[in-house]
C-alpha cells in the first residue's frame, strides 16, 4: 500500500513551534491540503504514534513552513527520532511561539481549529492566521520515497 501511495507527489511541510523554555520543537509532515479561502484553513495528517504532535497541539501557535528545494536535510532531521531536529537548520520564531525554516517556498501561522482521529492518522485542521512566500523558492517535493525538485522553466503565476 505505501508504495502505491508513494505514486503521489507532495510537498512536505514542517510543523514547528516553541516550547514553554523557548526551544523548537517540530515534526516533517507530507499529508498537508488546503482546505478554504474563508475561513482560511489548511489540514496536515499526524501519525496518531506521534511523540511529537502531543507537545506541540499545547502551544498557542504552530508555525508551517513547506519545505524548499534544497532542503532535504532539515527534512530528515524533523522526520528522525532521537535527534537534535534543529542542529544547523536556520529558523526563526513568530511573536506567539510560532517556529518557521529558513528557506521555505511558503510560510502559514496557524492555531489548531480542530483534530479528528482517522485510522492511524489524526487530521488536524489549521486557522490561518498569517502567511507568506517566497516566489523566488520552488518547493521541495517527495514522490516514490525520494526527494525531487521542480525542473527548470516550469512558470509561476
Amino acid at each position: 500500500m505505501r508504495a502505491t501511495f508513494g505514486r503521489f507527489p507532495s510537498g512536505v511541510t514542517a510543523l514547528c513551534a516553541t516550547d514553554v523554555t523557548g526551544e523548537p520543537i517540530g515534526m516533517a509532515v507530507s499529508a498537508f491540503v488546503n482546505v478554504s479561502l474563508e475561513p482560511p484553513l489548511v489540514g496536515v495528517f499526524v501519525q496518531t504514534s506521534s511523540t511529537t504532535w502531543p507537545k506541540l497541539r499545547e502551544r498557542p501557535r504552530i508555525g508551517l513552513s513547506v519545505l524548499g528545494a534544497g532542503q532535504q536535510t532539515p527534512c530528515r532531521q524533523l522526520a528522525a527520532r532521537q535527534v537534535d531536529r534543529f542542529a544547523n537548520v536556520s529558523w526563526e520564531s513568530g511573536p506567539d511561539g510560532s517556529v518557521f525554516l529558513h528557506g521555505a517556498a511558503a510560510w502559514f501561522d496557524c492555531e489548531i481549529e480542530s483534530e479528528t482521529t482517522t485510522g492511524d492518522h489524526r487530521f488536524v485542521l489549521l486557522r490561518i492566521i498569517g502567511h507568506d512566500f517566497e516566489a523566488e523558492q520552488d518547493p521541495l517535493v517527495f514522490y516514490a520515497s525520494k526527494f525531487h525538485e521542480l525542473p527548470n522553466g516550469i512558470p509561476d503565476n
